[in-house]
């Protein structure tokens, strides 16, 4: 009698309709932002940029991770922050709550791999200063089950490339919670590119020259096998030093860089990339520029706009979002596709 309702059981759960991203609109992008009131929440967004969900968060977010296959997101909290929100993105609730292990903080980034059935998320362990890569099983409520090396210090972005190889941005930068966001070792920082799997740990490793070891490796992009990485500049602004590169794997760096006066606008600093058919883009909120460069590093041209810094590949190109609540393409110039009453954070994040 048990085996057959066991078997019953199994038969009916088998044609039960399996929950996707259909079941919360389809949304093409996710993005966090801060509302008139002072609030923060997670959105939805169609490809038109379209409010298509809004889920409150408690804080400010900084950016999320979207399971491949099921309708949910984690939203991770600004370094150096110890939770991430598992959220139902059809129901609009939490499902779950992360909490960093004791002695780690969260970076504010993850990335799923085994099909969505782990994810990993880039970490600080405390007392060392030296970059972790959290486990969390899916299947099993987001069970930690370990951690492994990121390669380096300040893990901050991590995307999956095909194969299930993690691309890990290191910056670099030495942080401790008790110090706030003081950045503790800028004249011995070594940032680099990391490529790590989760069975075998480390495979590659790439850094920058010496001159350029206060160029803070950030923000990651990729497309079939061609990695952007966005870089924060730690020293002197009027020093015009590239930041964005472009890397395949066992191959050599290419580092990007746009006329002189150019590249100063950008102030130092690069907040997001991203890479569609042709192109790839770096974005400054202090400067309000958009580089876009070749795939080859060959410098196209820059577009102005205050304040913007997301950005994503859209269907027919790149897409990019401001502080100032406007979501606007970017072809060979930027033109707005919505805008709304708040205040977009620094990531706009592409579904599929």
């Amino acid at each position: 009698m048990r085996r057959r309702h066991f078997l019953t059981a199994l038969l009916a759960s088998a044609t039960l309709p399996q929950v996707t991203w259909a079941d919360a609109g389809n949304p093409a992008f996710l993005a966090a932002a801060q509302e008139p009131d002072g609030t923060f929440a997670l959105f939805g967004l169609s490809e038109q940029g379209q409010d298509l969900f809004r889920i409150p968060l408690p804080a400010r977010g900084h950016a999320a991770a979207a399971h491949p296959l099921r309708p949910e997101a984690v939203a991770f909290a600004r370094r150096p922050g110890t939770y991430a929100l598992v959220i139902d993105c059809v129901s609009g609730r939490v499902a779950h709550r992360l909490e960093a292990p004791e002695g780690h903080h969260f970076y504010g980034h993850g990335a799923f791999v085994d099909g969505g059935a782990v994810l990993v998320t880039t970490e600080n362990h405390i007392d060392s200063g030296v970059g972790r890569l959290g486990l969390w099983a899916r299947d099993e409520g987001y069970r930690r089950i370990g951690s492994l090396a990121s390669g380096g210090i300040g893990p901050h972005e991590i995307l999956r490339l095909p194969g299930d190889v993690l691309a890990v941005a290191n910056g670099g930068i030495l942080t401790h919670p008790d110090r706030g966001r003081e950045k503790l070792n800028l004249d011995s920082m070594r940032p680099n590119l990391s490529y790590v799997t989760v069975t075998g740990g480390l495979q590659e490793s790439v850094e920058l020259s010496e001159d350029l070891h206060r160029a803070s490796i950030r923000h990651l992009a990729h497309r079939d096998g061609l990695v952007g990485f966005a870089m924060q500049w730690q020293g002197d602004l009027s020093e015009p030093v590239p930041l964005l590169g472009l890397h395949r794997k066992g191959g050599r760096v290419t580092l990007c860089e746009a006329d002189l006066a150019e590249q100063l606008a950008m102030q130092g600093y690069a907040g997001s990339v991203a890479m569609d058919a042709g192109r790839v883009g770096i974005t400054s909120p202090r400067g309000g520029r958009l580089h876009l460069f070749g795939l080859d590093g060959e410098f196209l041209t820059a577009l102005s706009r205050s304040d913007i810094c997301g950005l994503a590949a859209g269907a027919e190109g790149l897409v990019a979002t401001d502080g100032h609540g406007g979501i606007l393409s970017c072809t060979d110039r930027l033109a707005p596709l919505s805008v709304a009453r708040r205040a977009w954070d620094n990531h706009l994040v592409r579904l599929g």
